[in-house]
């Protein structure tokens, strides 16, 4: 998996783009290239930057960055466990290995609500991930029910540990962790950095539990929910705010890289 260390040894920022189904391959192509006119060496320096789109872009993609020497890894928007088989429609994560994909989404809140996956299937995809040599983003969050009613600690509590069931202490340092509120996505509403600062304590003590302490230190954990250059700075001002999981802000370049310099302003 990948280093999550930065030069001096603490958590680099990981800022994400997810397109979900947004842009074919030939807009893919153009978007890439113009988001790296847009940055430069010192940005990378700073934050890893990671680019989620559809599967029918990522060879296309893939093409790109390794052809023009972009720093920006490739990211999957999800997988199945199995690694080949009778699974019409499913891609499995040893393709994604071979495109040279570096992350994974898993248990985006979309598809536990529109594709019914739970708790055990996200386990299954995020040992499938970390077998493959690859970086699960792994996302938990709360619906506004929940929220309202106080559950939100133990409902990302009990997702967190579920996700990382059977991984070894060794396998997850390396791992990313999204807190992503339901009620914020697509919704244009957000948690406050303070919200989504202590929903972020609590997830980082349930790795301390599952595992220990240190090994929960060395795990990225990303806000996402409606993030956008308007909040990004103060979101990622917070010190348990490793980095963002953007959705539809990552769609315009222009706008996703206002994102990923927001230290820049």
């Amino acid at each position: 998996m990948t280093d999550p260390s930065g030069p001096d040894g603490a958590r680099k920022p990981l800022i994400a783009g997810n397109w979900k189904m947004n842009h074919d391959h030939f807009t893919a192509i153009q978007y890439t290239q113009k988001l790296s006119y847009l940055l430069d060496t010192h940005d990378y320096e700073l934050v890893d930057v990671v680019l989620c789109p559809p599967f029918t872009d990522l060879r296309s993609m893939q093409t790109t960055l390794e052809s023009d020497k972009i720093p920006i890894a490739l990211g999957a928007q999800n997988c199945y466990y199995e690694k080949e088989g009778a699974f019409t429609g499913e891609v499995s994560p040893v393709m994604l290995a071979k495109l040279n994909v570096s992350y994974v989404i898993v248990g985006h809140s979309e598809r536990r609500r529109h594709f019914g996956e739970t708790d055990d299937v996200v386990n299954r995809k995020v040992r499938a991930v970390i077998a493959n040599g690859m970086t699960p983003i792994a996302c938990v969050g709360e619906t506004l029910e929940e929220r309202e009613a106080g559950g939100t600690d133990a409902k990302v509590s009990s997702q967190v540990v579920n996700a990382f069931d059977g991984v070894k202490k060794a396998e997850i340092a390396g791992a990313v962790v999204a807190y992503e509120p339901i009620w914020a996505i697509g919704t244009g509403r957000n948690a406050t950095p303070d919200d989504a600062e202590t929903t972020i304590a609590v997830i980082r003590a349930a790795l301390a539990q599952r595992f220990d302490p240190a090994t929960a230190e060395a795990v990225r954990i990303q806000y996402g929910g409606s993030a956008k250059p308007g909040n990004a700075a103060e979101l990622m001002a917070r010190p348990g705010i490793d980095g963002l999981l953007v959705g539809g802000a990552s769609l315009d370049p222009e706008e996703f890289g206002r994102i990923i310099r927001y230290g820049s302003s």
